[in-house]
């Protein structure tokens, strides 16, 4: 069992045959969502500079487009895509495209945002490609999923939604942090 020392220890644990056939099942069901807006507050930083956002992100099917208010400029941008590219609008000088949108990301803002395995994340299941370990809650949903370097932690749930749903992301990999804020979320 892991503890975390702050205020009262949640209960973590890897997972056992129960749990993990849970989180399987979890994301089976999930594999076939793939047309949801979700809405709330996001927070990306390098270790030094980092700040929050508003975020409404609608994924249908592999096309995306994420709207963010910039933390410090309070511009509005927009990055949409799909498997052939990416676009980021409303910065200075212009529209930029590129193939990849974490490369565009990480070229344009100085974001370090697993965009790939964000998808996956946002949805409490493991990102494909590439392993991963689980921790559980005491609620039996992930609590911690650690993947292609990244430390990310669920730390509540929209347990009304069915399956459960995240509401609160944080996600590292020294020196960058994701944070992630969920609102609402709605699936089409």
């Amino acid at each position: 069992m892991r503890f975390r020392c702050t205020g009262t220890a949640p209960v973590r644990t890897k997972g056992d045959t129960v749990t993990l056939g849970a989180q399987e099942a979890r994301e089976k069901a999930l594999a076939g969502r793939d047309h949801w807006t979700l809405q709330g507050k996001l927070s990306v930083s390098d270790g030094k500079d980092g700040g929050p956002s508003s975020l409404t992100w609608r994924q249908d099917g592999e096309s995306y487009e994420l709207t963010m208010r910039l933390p410090l400029s309070g511009k509005s941008v927009r990055l949409s895509g799909d498997a052939n590219g990416a676009l980021l609008e409303g910065l200075d000088g212009g529209p930029q495209r590129g193939p990849d949108a974490e490369a565009l990301m990480l070229r344009a803002l100085g974001w370090q945002v697993p965009l790939h395995e964000l998808r996956a994340w946002v949805l409490g299941m493991r990102a494909s490609g590439s392993t991963a370990e689980l921790d559980f809650g005491a609620d039996r949903l992930p609590a911690v999923i650690q993947q292609d370097g990244w430390r990310v932690e669920y730390r509540a749930w929209d347990e009304k939604q069915q399956p459960a749903m995240p509401l609160k992301i944080f996600a590292d990999r020294k020196p960058y942090s994701v944070r992630l804020a969920i609102n609402a979320w709605t699936f089409d």
